[in-house]
């Protein structure tokens, strides 16, 4: 196998999508969608004579990951020129940020393959965005430069990386951060978060690497991992055979799960960098780092911990609850109207979450408001309603909109819990299943599952299970 055989040697090249108000370097609008070429002006369509300003909200986003991912924060940075010729490329070049980043030596935790490791970060520095071509149907392809100028964050990871698991796993880690800072909104699919992928292979034990490859903006976690595994596969086919890693760069097609090759590998001097003239060093004080810091959120790997030691909450159920912000907001939120963790827990991470996928919305588009979903839990901690009654109301609730007490009281759905009531229910049920009673006090114990079952069914779902279970172990014990 190429895994033992082969170490995979990988880093990862991230592009966040900043959600600032306007482009980086001029004032076009900088949101998603809308016509073709209606938010364009000379800056971001690289006219002559028009000169660059820019964006502090984006300065600001940018030094808020970095310190949210352990940087060190540059006070002195340089844009410089990255020269390329493209057709969505309308300047010819990209303002971007070479030796002199605003980020460095920041790093990420993640969970992969069993193992828990970390990944250094090299660098996160600005950049501009490039427009996006339409490829129609023939030989006929168009430009939209909306996409020109939106402010960039790429992220560059140390050659940390060693499977399509873990590339994967800091991706979905990346994506948590910025959406927990609020800095984009992490949509792959849209293009707001896009991954490229440098692969080499070396010999196991060895110490020269290998002749690196890239993959080029992959969309999907899904991609991300077909992809590695793909051009793992490959260059490990071709060293077996003895055959030369030729640097490419490549795109990977998802319909045809293959890589396809797109042009020989870019180095740094290909893209004869240097510095923007026509923007001075971006130089931040303590002061602006300050403000940067100021709305920082609590992290998702301190929040995760805290739900553990707080609410006791498992790791794994901890883990995804904190997934997303929302989600973890909306369930501290339950817990406050609930006072129990447990349940508020075990209602979301089943019920709201199997909502949330069966409807392919998310928490923030859930229509049940912490406070109503808490209402319908304790209804059922004070003992008016059972939880199965709770999984009808809950769907009433999703349908109708109307509070959980109403839904109870309109369907009949209170909770029995008189024993003199459930006790004749009980005498009924084991006189009809004489056979069933034996067998039980034969040792038979499994039971009394059924026993309650048929008791459910008689009070049509309203009786107390907990009083059943004991009443039905009352009446079945043997005295001998």
């Amino acid at each position: 196998m190429p895994a033992e055989k082969y170490k995979a040697v990988i880093g990862l090249e991230v592009h966040a999508q900043l959600n600032t108000s306007t482009k980086i370097f001029c004032a076009c609008r900088s949101e998603y969608g809308g016509e073709p070429n209606t938010r364009t002006c000379p800056v971001c369509l690289g006219l002559p004579g028009a000169l660059p300003v820019l964006n502090r909200e984006a300065v600001l986003k940018c030094i808020r990951l970095g310190l949210a991912l352990d940087c060190e924060i540059s006070f002195a940075s340089i844009f410089a020129r990255k020269n390329y010729f493209y057709p969505d490329c309308p300047k010819n070049y990209q303002i971007s940020m070479y030796d002199r980043p605003l980020c460095e030596n920041g790093s990420i935790d993640i969970e992969a393959d069993n193992n828990k490791r970390r990944i250094g970060i090299e660098r996160i520095h600005l950049e501009d965005d490039a427009g996006k071509l339409l490829h129609e149907k023939g030989d006929i392809s168009n430009i939209d430069f909306n996409r020109s100028g939106v402010p960039l964050v790429e992220i560059v990871t140390a050659p940390d990386i060693g499977s399509a698991a873990e590339a994967a796993a800091f991706l979905r880690s990346l994506r948590q951060y910025v959406r927990y800072l609020g800095i984009c909104d992490g949509d792959l699919e849209k293009g707001s978060l896009r991954c490229d992928v440098n692969i080499s292979l070396m010999l196991r034990g060895a110490r020269e690497l290998g002749t690196r490859t890239e993959i080029k903006n992959l969309n999907s976690f899904k991609a991300v991992r077909s992809g590695i595994e793909f051009e793992i596969e490959r260059q490990s086919s071709l060293l077996d055979a003895g055959k030369p890693i030729t640097q490419v760069t490549q795109l990977w097609d998802e319909g045809e799960k293959k890589l396809v090759a797109m042009r020989g590998k870019e180095e740094a001097h290909d893209y004869r960098y240097f510095p923007e003239p026509d923007l001075p060093p971006l130089i931040v004080d303590d002061r602006f780092v300050a403000e940067a810091a100021a709305d920082m959120p609590e992290l998702p790997g301190v929040k995760k911990q805290r739900f553990i030691d707080e609410y006791g909450l498992s790791e794994y159920d901890a883990g995804v609850l904190t997934v997303e912000k929302e989600l973890a907001d909306y369930f501290e939120s339950l817990v406050t109207e609930t006072s129990d963790p447990e349940s508020s827990c075990k209602w979301v991470m089943r019920e709201i979450l199997g909502q949330l996928k069966d409807t392919g919305i998310t928490i923030a588009e859930f229509s049940l408001s912490p406070r109503m979903t808490g209402e319908l839990l304790i209804l059922v901690k004070e003992g008016v309603i059972n939880l199965q009654a709770a999984g009808a109301v809950f769907s009433e609730m999703l349908s109708s909109g109307e509070a959980a007490c109403d839904i109870v009281k309109r369907m009949g759905l209170e909770q029995i819990s008189s024993s003199e009531e459930l006790g004749k229910m009980v005498d009924e049920v084991i006189a009809g299943h004489k056979e069933e009673v034996v067998r039980y006090q034969d040792g038979n114990l499994q039971l009394l599952g059924f026993f309650i079952g048929e008791a459910m069914k008689m009070s049509r779902g309203k009786a107390n299970p907990g009083i059943l279970n004991e009443l039905f172990k009352l009446r079945l014990h043997r005295r001998d």
